[in-house]
């Protein structure tokens, strides 16, 4: 029997170790590793790359949605999380299965037997899910707003406070955030960042560009109805039409 090779990513030590050893007493996984916080996972999965990750949403330094939108070559992915279920919709669209905690042992191994299926039907080649979808749909069912960006730069890992955005800018498929010291790269769409950042702060000014209110010095006519922004960083940005009237209700001008 050829096994799934898997590994483990949770930060509760209890959980982890149960996991581990009901995934050790299963014979169509090998086990390769536990992995207590989302950036040791996601360093994992890029030099073991596993067939397939049992992970947790709330993890420590990375949590779970960050590490799915910085994966490029996915593996399955069994979410074990005591999410709640408005996200199950987004997990069946995507990944092999969720369970939520506590489960019993019949239930995990029926998500084993779903992978081992799914994976050698296909000829042990497995087209990997969107997981950047996946998160994206999970933020976009969340109230709460983004506090921060993970972006992959070669092999490092940023984690961009939202407040020290300057601007953001469309470009093709993918979204320049511009900093006080430099700029990233993130594959994402401009949609996601206009409802889940702070209206009241991030106002999106053109359809190319969101801008951050606090770094805005000068709002400036340079034609009878065309302004540009100045930011404090030097920075010119267009403003198109609706821009201009967001941003006048946003700054009361």
């Amino acid at each position: 029997m050829n096994k799934l090779k898997a590994i483990i990513v949770e930060d509760e030590h209890l959980a982890a170790e149960l996991l581990g050893k009901n995934l050790e007493e299963n014979p169509k996984i090998e086990l390769l590793g536990k992995y207590d916080n989302g950036f040791s996972g996601l360093k994992a999965i890029q030099e073991f790359k596993p067939d397939l990750v049992f992970l947790d949403i709330e993890l420590p330094k990375l949590t779970g949605l960050e590490l799915l939108e910085l994966l490029d070559d996915a593996p399955m992915i069994i979410f074990t999380t005591a999410y709640n279920q408005y996200a199950i919709e987004a997990f069946e669209k995507n990944a092999v299965d969720y369970l939520l905690k506590p489960f019993a042992k019949t239930r995990l191994y029926a998500a084993i037997d779903k992978a081992y299926e799914r994976f050698h039907n296909s000829l042990n080649k497995v087209e990997s899910p969107n997981y950047k979808d996946l998160a994206t749909s999970i933020h976009d069912k969340e109230e709460k707003q983004l506090d921060r960006i993970a972006v992959k730069d070669k092999t490092d890992i940023h984690l961009i406070a939202i407040e020290d955005v300057v601007f953001l800018e469309a470009q093709d498929d993918y979204i320049s955030i511009h900093t006080k010291e430099r700029s990233f790269l993130k594959n994402a769409r401009m949609k996601f960042f206009e409802e889940n950042l702070d209206s009241k702060k991030y106002v999106r000014v053109h359809r190319s560009y969101i801008v951050n209110t606090s770094f805005i010095r000068k709002l400036e006519n340079y034609n009878k109805d065309s302004y540009l922004l100045l930011l404090t960083n030097g920075e010119k940005i267009n403003i198109s039409r609706s821009g201009l009237q967001l941003l006048r209700k946003v700054l009361y001008i």
